[in-house]
């Protein structure tokens, strides 16, 4: 399958503040990084956790789903005005000014290396029940920082192979729970799925339960803006990658789960680490299937960190270039943002050894703050876009103007149901954790002599 690199003369006129890059890729390199930093080695859990509600989660997922297309199609619209790499970045400092900015490249750079930890742990489980079947810490430790470091090798060897690399490792992970969410179906029975509401609550309750859940499967929808400056045709492959990764996420998704719910008994789903591998085993008979799954989790995690390597390296870079992240952030390899993905893979690293030695609480409190950080930029983006279409959008007709304001509210609302749903104390702490960027900016201003944009 081609990567569809193109040289210079492929660029198209990148944003304000964003230079022209020598190489970009386009539409399947730009759905493939959709897809892959969004089905990471979580989904592979994913059922249990919903287990507990029962089927009446599928509802929560389809809700979900619908709020993430909404998030996906504001995406594509702001890349359509604003084609340079940044993604939210870009879309809150031109329609917030520079603070606003700044802000969502802080929140969103610790969600992409926080997120790196928490993948690589959860990719160390699969790759032991190969090796270190004992779980020895030390041992454990070496497998998660190669699993962050091969990623970033593979970015800092140069674009193209990163190109290559992702669709191979999306392919690779896609098939088998495309698999799964097709002809697993077949394998169904409903005496497997137990009561439809299985909470103990009412319906509303047990959905509102379960979209908490649910809402965190869809982060990295917005990776293809992110790396907008990348892509070729940004105006219009940016919007289409994100749709469709989107939409065949939302797909393995709801049908995947739906498999495992029809394969595996409640009771049994429920006790499960691994409720695809439990599924396969159910289908298929022995161990073999299982492992087969196992297997899968692995290459999807590194398909997953491959891309949110290349974005911990995009977002700084792009908020360099405007002077509101350190000039270091500039540095590049190869075409790609060689300092950005070093420094913080390092961080990364540092999170997962901390991880490992008896600071899970820490590092559980960590993650969860990822999530608050990702939505942050979110919220902020769909802002953007409906600000942009009260202010400036008037001259459209009136029923296109209708249209975009309903998608652009769906999206806010989706925000603020995300930021809801990650708890108190990630709130809490997400909020310090987002203004501990103040003190950078101020250091930052101070070293341009700036103040409200002047020099003084």
């Amino acid at each position: 399958m081609s990567t569809e690199i193109a040289g210079p003369e492929a660029a198209t006129g990148p944003g304000p503040g964003i230079q022209p890059l020598p190489s970009r890729f386009g539409l399947p390199t730009a759905t493939a990084l959709v897809v892959g930093s969004v089905i990471g080695t979580g989904v592979f859990g994913l059922p249990t956790a919903l287990a507990a509600f029962g089927p009446v989660s599928l509802v929560a997922f389809v809700l979900v789903s619908i709020g993430a297309l909404a998030l996906a199609l504001t995406f594509g619209a702001l890349a359509k005005r604003i084609s340079g790499s940044g993604g939210p970045y870009v879309y809150a400092r031109e329609a917030f000014g520079e603070f606003a900015g700044f802000l969502n490249a802080w929140c969103y750079w610790i969600t992409a290396w926080a997120g790196n930890a928490a993948i690589v742990v959860a990719l160390v489980g699969y790759v032991e029940v190969f090796v270190n079947t004992e779980h020895q810490v030390g041992w454990s430790i070496v497998i998660a920082l190669a699993g962050l470091w091969i990623p970033a090798l593979v970015n800092l060897s140069g674009l193209r192979n990163m190109a290559v690399t992702q669709i191979v490792f999306t392919v690779l992970k896609v098939v088998p729970l495309v698999f799964m969410a097709t002809v697993g179906l077949v394998f169904v029975k409903s005496a497997n799925l137990g009561p439809f509401n299985a909470s103990g609550t009412s319906i509303g309750g047990a959905i509102s339960a379960a979209a908490a859940i649910a809402l965190f499967s869809y982060i990295g929808i917005e990776t293809a803006s992110v790396a907008a400056g990348r892509v070729r045709d940004p105006e219009r492959n940016v919007g289409r990658a994100t749709v469709f990764g989107t939409i065949g996420c939302a797909v393995i998704y709801v049908l995947g789960t739906l498999t495992v719910f029809g394969t595996v008994p409640n009771d049994a789903l429920r006790e499960t680490s691994a409720p695809f591998t439990a599924a396969a085993n159910a289908i298929f008979g022995g161990q073999w299937a299982g492992q087969a799954v196992a297997i899968a989790a692995v290459v999807s995690g590194i398909g997953c960190l491959v891309g949110w390597t290349l974005i911990i390296g995009e977002m700084p870079m792009a908020a360099a270039k405007d002077r509101l992240f350190p000039k270091a952030f500039l540095r590049t390899r190869r075409d790609v943002p060689s300092f950005g993905i070093i420094s913080s893979t390092v961080l990364a690293s540092a999170l997962v050894v901390v991880s490992y030695t008896n600071f899970e609480q820490v590092f559980t409190t960590l993650v969860l703050l990822s999530v608050f950080t990702a939505v942050v930029p979110y919220l902020f983006s769909a802002a953007a876009q409906l600000y942009w279409l009260l202010v400036r959008g008037r001259k459209a007709e009136w029923p296109h103007l209708v249209r975009d304001c309903t998608v652009s509210i769906l999206a806010l609302a989706f925000a603020f149901w995300a930021l809801a749903g990650s708890g108190y104390q990630a709130v809490y702490y997400g909020v310090i954790c987002l203004l501990l960027g103040v003190p950078l900016y101020i250091w930052l201003k101070a070293g341009q002599r700036e103040y409200n944009g002047a020099k003084s």
